[in-house]
């Protein structure tokens, strides 16, 4: 029983302190890491996205935007698609933490 109050006192006292580094600037090497893109696709992607946000849009007609906007909602899904990871939020990490407790 003391063992498992010291696993739940441990892993209370590690997600009530927050780091004194999660409140930092982030560093130019990250920066550029988020900027950077892979693929030759995705590259080709964005620069549609930055056309499109280039022209002017003032003489188009209604259904013209319409597709334009279409168009621009297919290119960021496909994005999404591309850089598409692994992400695992707080309440899933917790779940993860505890069974990983119970298990060892």
């Amino acid at each position: 029983m003391k063992k498992y109050t010291m696993y739940f006192l441990t892993l209370f006292m590690l997600l009530s302190l927050t780091p004194l580094q999660s409140k930092a600037e982030p560093t130019a090497i990250l920066k550029e890491r988020t900027k950077k893109v892979e693929s030759e696709e995705a590259k080709i992607l964005l620069a549609r996205l930055d056309a499109i946000k280039a022209m002017d849009k003032s003489e188009m007609t209604r259904s013209e935007k319409k597709e334009l906007r279409k168009e621009v909602r297919t290119i960021k899904s496909n994005l999404a698609d591309l850089g598409s990871g692994v992400y695992l939020s707080a309440g899933g990490i917790i779940i993860i933490l505890l069974i990983l407790i119970l298990l060892l």
